[in-house]
């Protein structure tokens, strides 16, 4: 017969387990076991060899035990920000003033100090305007008056005519301001007026050298008037030439009296050409007495030369 157990009348006895198992995690905490075991007698008790299989489900009961965490270190200060402009004092060039990064902290600069930052202002280093974005009024024509203050902005002008430029009314270059004879074009060196043709200045001035009057009064002598004629012809000839008529004596007498001996004659002159027909406006007398000698009073003939009525056209 065969025993019925694996032990002879003992209860204990040792024996060499081999096998395999096998370990299913179900659960976190749940486990499913399968073990195949061949056991082997060493002791006389324990009687013959077998094979021992097991199948089993293994868990924990009660909760699980938490590890008990580590309290954090303390967090470190954040770095100071006196401003609370987001850029730490130890990098801000301003710590007490808010500002921008790309200025190290500090507010926008405003270079020209004219109340517009430079970020705003057009003309970071020229005190100007905020309605032209921080730049001065422009001067457009250039003539140094502001387009606030200047009537004609595009075009120069001078400040006595508000920024405009002068009329020039003949278009000579001269503006009518300067321009003596406004209406006939001449050279600015002439004042705008034309220069009087060289064989007109020729025959006024071969008529006044033969100007004559009664000693010591200013009476024409008849062989004055056909020089004077002529004169009047060149008048009446062009209506933009004026006469200048200038009065001289030398120095014998009193000058008073040479002064208005000086004037008479002079004016004696602008009579006759006048009741030759040439408008009074175009002619203009003076007298000089002895103050304007071209020739030696001490001589005659210096005397001579001295007495003279001189005469000079002109347009203006």
């Amino acid at each position: 017969d065969t025993p019925t157990s694996l032990y002879e009348g003992a209860y204990f006895g040792a024996f060499i387990p081999t096998g395999v198992g096998l370990r299913i995690n179900l659960l976190d905490d749940a486990h499913l076991f399968v073990t195949s075991q061949y056991r082997i007698p060493v002791t006389k008790e324990t009687v013959n060899y077998h094979f021992l299989n097991s199948i089993g489900i293994a868990g924990r009961i009660g909760n699980k035990k938490e590890p008990a965490l580590k309290p954090l270190p303390p967090a470190p200060e954040p770095p100071a920000d006196t401003d609370k402009d987001g850029i730490i004092d130890s990098l801000d060039k301003c710590p007490t003033i808010a500002g921008l990064a790309k200025y190290e902290g500090c507010p926008v600069p405003d270079s020209d100090k004219d109340g517009i930052n430079d970020d705003e202002d057009k003309c970071p280093q020229v005190v100007g305007l905020a309605r032209y974005q921080g730049c001065p009024v422009p001067d457009t024509d250039k003539d140094g008056i502001n387009d606030e203050e200047d009537k004609c902005p595009a075009e120069a002008g001078p400040a006595a005519n508000q920024g405009c430029p002068f009329v020039d009314t003949d278009g000579d270059g001269v503006p009518d301001p300067d321009d003596k004879c406004p209406n006939v074009a001449g050279p600015r060196e002439n004042q705008g007026c034309p220069e009087v043709k060289a064989e007109v200045v020729k025959r006024v001035n071969y008529a006044a050298q033969n100007i004559y009057f009664a000693t010591g009064k200013a009476t024409l002598l008849s062989k004055s008037f056909a020089g004077l004629n002529e004169v009047a012809k060149i008048l009446k000839d062009d209506n933009d030439l004026k006469l200048a008529i200038d009065g001289h004596t030398d120095d014998v007498g009193a000058d008073n009296t040479n002064q208005k001996l000086s004037e008479s004659r002079a004016a004696a002159v602008k009579n006759y050409l006048v009741k030759k027909g040439v408008d009074a406006s175009r002619l203009v007398a003076a007298g000089h007495g002895e103050s304007q000698p071209v020739a030696d009073n001490k001589t005659p003939a210096g005397r001579q030369k001295n007495r003279r009525v001189e005469l000079k056209m002109n347009y203006f």
